[in-house]
C-alpha cells in the first residue's frame, strides 16, 4: 500500500488491474484501517479516473457472492448517494411503484452512510428481511415483483472498508461504485448519480456492458429526477435533457422533498406515500423516477410510462408489493 499512496499523491493514475488488485488486497486484510482511510482519502480530493472505476468494479464483482434469479430479467434502480440533498428515499420508492407495474425489480441497496437514511434502513425498519438465499429472493420475485439485495450480504470484501466508511461519514467512490456491482448482474438499470462527470463515465461503462440503461443526474444537483429542475438522461443510444414540464409536472421547490431527520421520520414518509397520503410533490417525484425505470424495460413514452407509475401508486398495487415482502420476511424460516 505505501507504494501504491505515494503514487497517489505524487498525482499519477492507477491503472485498472492495478486498481483491481488493490481492492482484492483490502478485501483479504492486507492493509490496516490507516492505510484504507488514506486510500479513500486521496479519491475525496481529486477526481477518480474510468480506469480506475472500472478497476474497482472489477474487483467488487469478482469477489461477490452472486445470485441467479431463476429466469426473472429485473431492473435495479440504484443511486449513488452523496449528493448531500437528504431527500426521502425516492428511488426505493419508485422500486415499489415499478414493482406493482409488473416489471420484475431486484433492489441493490444499502445503509445510509454520507446520507440520513439509506434505502436498508428504512426497508429494515419496515420489517423486511435482508437475505441472500436465492430461494428466498425468488419467492420475493414471484409473489411481490421486487426483492432486495442488501450488498453487505453479497459483498464480503467490504467488510474492511464498511466501518471505514461509517467512521469518515462522507461520501467516497464506493457510493460511485454501488450501482455498478449488483450480484444479479441485471438486465436492467436506472442508475442516479451525483454529478454530470460521473454520468458521463457511467455511460462510457455501461456502453462496454450489455445492460438496458439509464443514467440520471439533476443539473440542480441530485442523483435522481429530482422535478426541482431539469435531469440528464443517458440512454444506451440517447442523451437528453427532462423538464418537470416534460410530463406535465410544476418544478418543485426542495423543501418538499426533503427526507427528515430520522429513520422513524423516513419510514413514515415512505408509508404515507405507497398509501396514497403522500403529497403532490412527493407522489410526483417518485412516479417520475418509476417512470424512467418503466420506459427503460418496456421503451415508448415517458409520459405513457408517467401514467403507468401513476397507476401502480394510486391502485394500491404498489402497496402490495411491500405488503407482500413484508409478509415473506415474517414466515420465512
Amino acid at each position: 500500500m505505501k507504494e501504491t499512496l505515494n503514487k497517489l499523491i505524487e498525482h499519477r493514475m492507477l491503472e485498472r488491474a492495478e486498481a483491481r488488485q488493490v481492492l482484492v488486497d483490502i478485501a483479504g486484510g492486507q492493509y490496516n484501517t490507516s492505510q484504507i482511510a488514506a486510500f479513500l482519502t486521496v479519491f475525496m480530493m481529486r477526481s477518480i479516473r474510468t480506469e480506475e472505476l472500472e478497476g474497482f468494479r472489477d474487483a467488487l464483482l469478482e469477489l461477490c457472492h452472486k445470485v441467479d434469479l431463476g429466469g426473472h430479467e429485473p431492473i435495479d434502480l440504484c443511486g449513488t448517494g452523496g449528493d448531500g440533498k437528504n431527500t426521502f428515499n425516492i428511488s426505493t420508492l419508485a422500486s415499489f411503484v415499478t414493482a406493482g407495474a409488473g416489471i420484475p425489480v431486484a433492489k441493490h441497496g444499502n445503509y445510509g452512510v454520507s446520507s440520513q437514511c439509506g434505502s436498508s434502513n428504512v426497508l429494515e425498519f419496515l420489517g423486511v428481511r435482508f437475505s441472500n438465499e436465492q430461494d428466498f429472493l425468488r419467492r420475493c420475485l414471484d409473489r411481490a415483483g421486487i426483492c432486495i439485495l442488501h450488498a453487505p450480504l453479497f459483498h464480503p470484501a467490504m467488510k474492511n472498508v464498511a466501518p471505514i466508511r461509517r467512521e469518515l461519514g462522507v461520501k467516497t467512490f464506493f457510493n460511485m461504485l454501488g450501482p455498478m456491482v449488483n450480484p444479479a448482474f441485471p438486465k436492467y438499470q436506472m442508475v442516479g448519480v451525483f454529478n454530470l462527470e460521473l454520468a458521463r463515465m457511467y455511460g462510457y461503462l455501461y456502453q462496454n456492458t450489455d445492460r438496458t440503461f439509464s443514467i440520471l443526474h439533476a443539473l440542480d444537483g441530485y442523483d435522481e429526477i429530482s422535478l426541482t429542475g431539469p435531469a440528464k438522461v443517458i440512454r444506451n443510444e440517447s442523451e437528453e435533457l427532462l423538464y418537470p414540464e416534460d410530463l406535465g409536472l410544476r418544478a418543485l421547490e426542495a423543501e418538499s422533498i426533503y427526507g427528515g431527520e430520522s429513520i422513524e421520520e423516513a419510514a413514515g414518509i415512505f408509508l404515507q406515500v405507497l398509501q396514497g397520503r403522500g403529497s403532490e410533490a412527493q407522489q410526483s417525484v417518485v412516479c417520475a423516477n418509476a417512470a424512467v425505470a418503466i420506459s427503460t424495460v418496456e421503451g415508448g413514452s415517458m409520459t405513457a410510462a408517467y401514467e403507468k407509475a401513476t397507476e401502480s401508486l394510486k391502485s394500491g398495487k404498489a402497496l402490495e408489493a411491500l405488503r407482500e415482502l413484508q409478509e415473506l420476511s415474517r414466515i420465512a424460516p
